[in-house]
């Protein structure tokens, strides 16, 4: 196969951060698509077969156009990117950029950083119900609740509510030592961590204190009829189909609901059937005001370690799905 050199103009700084520290972004590039990255003084060179140059050529300009526009290059991007043009996407990753939602409390904003992730965001603007279901690391709760803070700011909602279902616990958390906050606050620390990071501690504290932001296990939304609230079901994988309805069944008006969950990790006890599950069948055929998004593996946005763990366990749990359909045929 003939190799081709393809000759890409950018600027020294640019040049420098798709390299990358110790060239690393393109030797990820280069290992991906099979060709061959050299640094030029007025840019970079890419030589290798025509389709795998014109591939490197096309991440080369979208990791440029996304630092034009404020972005980061950094191995999410390059790996996301790697992905894209392996599939074929025509759509280029710096349009992501475009998207804030919101800026953490040390000024960093909060973007959909993949376009399953984008198409989830937009998703929760257009609609009352929102499933985000996904593997680890795919920014589902996170998205969420930059989501609800940016809402709650603006005013389009009065409160926000953060839930998770207590299972460790079994949701009697009597036997567990402390008063109610500290019985609790174990299960519901990711969300703390992610509302602290983007609300900031002092803020939350405050609204916490008005009532206006509310972090309780999911026992003690029975009863209750949440009006103009902006409610986040987080592990949603672990409610009964009797919690998720009784969840599902306090919506009020103007409010907006965001349920999250990983299938593929259930702590129920054995045997026992997901709610999560169970609403996704029977809310699947209502278009109106309900959204059900799926991420995947390509959305992980955590280490890239993360995302070959992801991917190895379902590799895994395939294989043991088809070996345990084999017993049952023998």
């Amino acid at each position: 196969m003939s190799s081709i050199e393809n000759i890409v103009e950018l600027s020294s700084s640019d040049i420098k951060e798709i390299f990358g520290e110790y060239d690393e972004n393109v030797k990820k590039i280069e290992r991906a698509l099979h060709v061959s990255i050299l640094s030029k003084e007025n840019g970079i060179k890419i030589i290798g077969g025509e389709v795998e140059a014109a591939r490197a050529r096309k991440i080369i300009n979208d990791l440029a156009l996304l630092i034009h526009k404020g972005g980061s290059v950094n191995a999410q991007s390059v790996d996301y990117c790697i992905s894209l043009v392996k599939a074929g996407e025509t759509r280029q990753i710096s349009e992501l950029d475009d998207d804030v939602i919101c800026h953490t409390v040390n000024g960093r904003p909060i973007k959909p950083k993949t376009f399953n992730q984008k198409s989830y965001v937009d998703s929760i603007r257009n609609n009352m119900i929102v499933f985000g279901l996904g593997p680890a690391g795919t920014g589902k709760t996170y998205l969420a609740m930059a989501m609800a803070i940016d809402a709650f700011k603006s005013g389009d909602v009065s409160r926000i509510i953060l839930t998770r279902p207590a299972i460790e616990a079994g949701e009697n958390l009597g036997f567990l030592p402390g008063d109610l906050q500290s019985k609790v606050d174990p299960y519901l620390r990711p969300l703390y961590d992610a509302i602290y990071q983007i609300m900031g501690a002092e803020s939350y504290l405050s609204n916490s204190e008005k009532g206006l932001i509310e972090v309780a296990p999911l026992a003690y939304m029975r009863g209750r009829t949440l009006d103009n609230a902006f409610i986040i079901l987080d592990e949603a994988q672990n409610t009964t189909p009797a919690q998720m309805k009784m969840f599902l069944t306090r919506i009020g008006f103007g409010s907006k609901v965001v349920i999250t969950g990983d299938q593929s990790q259930k702590d129920l006890p054995a045997g026992q059937v997901s709610g999560l599950d169970v609403a996704v069948k029977v809310l699947e055929n209502i278009r109106e005001d309900i959204a059900i998004c799926r991420l995947t593996n390509a959305d992980v946005v955590r280490h890239p370690v993360v995302q070959q763990i992801v991917m190895a366990y379902e590799e895994y749990e395939k294989k043991q799905a088809e070996r345990k359909q084999n017993r049952n045929r023998q």
